[in-house]
């Protein structure tokens, strides 16, 4: 009876440094949130994106690419109000079982805002500022202007930071020019730009790609 009444109390007290733990981590979050979001407002990292070079409107590129990115990155983007549940869920169950943050079930506009605001690092209080960025960016811009801005600041390796850069760089072609394979081979590449950019490595560039068709039809 004592070892239970014991690892009764040690469970007890595991699961309130628990709550405190995770209280702390929103409260931390959200503060880096609020200054995040006072130094530079949305319409100001906005109007930062929109002067940049090689910044292509979404009604410019191929429908094909728009399709391949959401595919690959966020199926769900159009359904979810800036975060995926199931995405999360997934991520975390991996994250469990290997001890560490490997996998963080970002959507499209959780990358954004961590494009515009945030570290690549992946650390718990950057994750839950990430998450109220992301419900910010929901409300003040349609669906399509988030993709927009996303397009025009995710990495492609080799100093391509936007998808006209990247399309000229590696097709040499605008990217209105692109044909439907370039189009789904450059949308697998902001994944891992190191890996799976077409001029350093070919191979994995296709490889990327034939994924990306994968997931296009599992998305419809």
């Amino acid at each position: 009876m004592k070892i239970r009444k014991f690892l009764r109390n040690v469970a007890a007290m595991l699961l309130m440094a628990g709550i405190l733990w995770s209280v702390l981590v929103v409260q931390n979050g959200y503060a880096m949130y609020r200054t995040a979001l006072e130094a530079e407002s949305l319409e100001e990292k906005q109007e930062q994106i929109q002067a940049k070079d090689g910044y292509t409107a979404l009604a410019q590129m191929p429908e094909i690419y728009k399709k391949a990115v959401v595919s690959a990155e966020d199926r769900r983007f159009y359904r979810h109000p800036g975060i995926d549940p199931i995405a999360i869920a997934r991520a975390v169950i991996t994250d469990i079982r290997a001890r560490a943050l490997v996998e963080g079930g970002s959507t499209i506009t959780q990358q954004l805002a961590k494009n515009l605001y945030f570290t690549q690092e992946k650390v718990f209080g950057r994750k839950v500022a990430e998450v109220f960025m992301a419900f910010a960016l929901e409300r003040a811009f349609t669906k399509e202007e988030i993709l927009e801005m996303y397009v025009n600041t995710i990495y492609f390796g080799n100093g391509y930071d936007c998808a006209a850069q990247a399309s000229l760089g590696y097709f040499g072609k605008e990217i209105s020019g692109l044909n439907e394979e370039e189009c789904v081979m450059l949308a697998g590449i902001p994944n891992a730009p190191s890996l799976y950019n077409p001029a350093d490595h070919p191979t994995l560039a296709k490889e990327r790609q034939r994924q990306v068709y994968e997931l296009m039809k599992k998305a419809g």
